[in-house]
C-alpha cells in the first residue's frame, strides 16, 4: 500500500471519491497524525471518529474537510455529503478496514473518520448576548481527560446547557477522544475555550471568567464534594447560573473556588469522597433542569 499514489477522483453518486492507492498521499496527513493533537489544534481542525459522530458532523453546521472510510460504505454517506453546503468534500476510500488501521496506527471498530474545522472562537460576550430564558452555563477547571471532557459535553447538551466554558487548565473538547465520547454533542454546544496566550481575548482565565459572569448577574455554583454548607437540593438553580466542575483528582483550584458564589455538594455514603466528573455533572444538571421545568423556565423534556 505504500507505493506512490496520485489523485484519481471517481464520481460515485455525486460524491468525489478517491480510492486510496498510497498511504503516503499528502492529503491523508491529518489521518496519519491522529496521535499528535497539537498539530491539529494549530491547523484549526479536529477528527470525528465513528459512524454516528461522522454522520452528526455531516449533518451539522461545522465545516468538513474530508471523509475517510471503507469503499463498501461510501453509498451510505452519499446523501449526507450531497446535502452539505461545500461544493466538494473529498472522500478517501480504502478497500478494507485493515488498510485504514494501518494508516491511523491503531485498531478501529467502525472504520469511519472525518476531518472537521474547529469553529470560530466563542467569547463570554457572545454567550451572554444570546439570551433565551434563564441562563444555564457550565464551566470546567483542570479537566485533562479527553474522555471525561466528551462525557461532560454530552451531559451539557442532554440537559439544556447553553454554553460550556473550558478553563485554561483543561484539555480541548475538540480532541479526537473528546469528540468521540461526546457522540457528536460538541456540534450543538457553544464552547468558550479560555487561553491565557490569546491577546485578542478580554477574559483569559477561568477565575476571571467567573467574575465576569457574576458581574452580569450569573450565579456561579461550584460542584465541590468537600463542603458541609449546602447539598444539591438546597441550591437554587432556577435563575441565571453557571455550574463549575473540577477534575476527579484535584477538584477545583482554590482560585476558581474563591471566584464562585457558593459550593454545593452531592451527599454520598461514607468512604466515597467524589464522583467521576461525568457522573457529577449529570446529577447537577439533572437537578438544574428539574427545578427549571417546575418553574416553567425550560421547555419540557422530550
Amino acid at each position: 500500500m505504500r507505493d506512490a499514489g496520485t489523485l484519481t477522483w471517481l464520481t460515485m453518486a455525486d460524491a468525489l471519491v478517491q480510492p486510496v492507492t498510497s498511504l503516503d498521499l499528502p492529503e491523508l496527513a491529518p489521518y496519519r497524525t491522529l496521535r499528535r493533537p497539537a498539530e491539529h489544534a494549530a491547523r484549526g481542525i479536529f477528527v470525528a471518529e465513528g459512524d454516528k459522530v461522522v454522520r452528526r458532523l455531516l449533518a451539522s453546521d461545522f465545516g468538513v474537510l474530508s471523509v475517510l472510510l471503507p469503499e463498501s460504505r461510501v453509498a451510505e454517506f452519499t446523501p449526507l455529503l450531497q446535502a452539505r453546503p461545500e461544493t466538494e468534500i473529498p472522500v478517501y476510500a480504502v478497500t478494507e478496514k485493515s488498510v485504514l488501521e494501518e494508516l491511523v496506527g491503531f485498531e478501529m471498530f467502525q472504520g469511519v473518520l472525518a476531518i472537521g474545522r474547529i469553529p470560530a472562537a466563542v467569547t463570554l460576550d457572545t454567550i451572554l448576548a444570546a439570551r433565551s430564558g434563564a441562563r444555564l452555563f457550565a464551566a470546567v477547571d483542570g479537566l485533562t481527560s479527553a474522555e471525561n471532557s466528551g462525557l461532560l459535553v454530552r451531559n451539557c447538551a442532554a440537559f439544556g446547557v447553553q454554553a460550556l466554558i473550558v478553563g485554561e487548565t483543561s484539555s480541548s473538547p475538540f480532541l479526537r477522544r473528546a469528540v468521540r465520547n461526546s457522540m457528536g454533542a460538541i456540534f450543538q454546544l457553544p464552547v468558550v475555550e479560555l487561553k491565557p496566550e490569546s491577546r485578542a481575548a478580554k477574559v483569559r482565565t477561568l477565575p476571571a471568567a467567573l467574575r465576569e459572569l457574576r458581574a452580569h448577574g450569573v450565579r456561579c455554583l461550584a460542584a465541590h464534594p468537600h463542603t458541609d454548607k449546602k447539598f444539591l437540593w438546597q441550591a437554587d438553580f432556577t435563575g441565571d447560573c453557571c455550574l463549575v466542575f473540577g477534575s476527579e483528582g484535584n477538584g477545583l483550584s482554590p482560585q476558581v473556588l474563591a471566584a464562585c458564589d457558593e459550593a454545593v455538594a452531592v451527599p454520598m455514603a461514607n468512604g466515597v469522597d467524589s464522583l467521576n466528573v461525568g457522573a457529577a455533572a449529570a446529577v447537577f444538571l439533572y437537578e438544574a433542569r428539574r427545578q427549571r421545568e417546575l418553574k416553567g423556565r425550560m421547555p419540557n423534556a422530550k
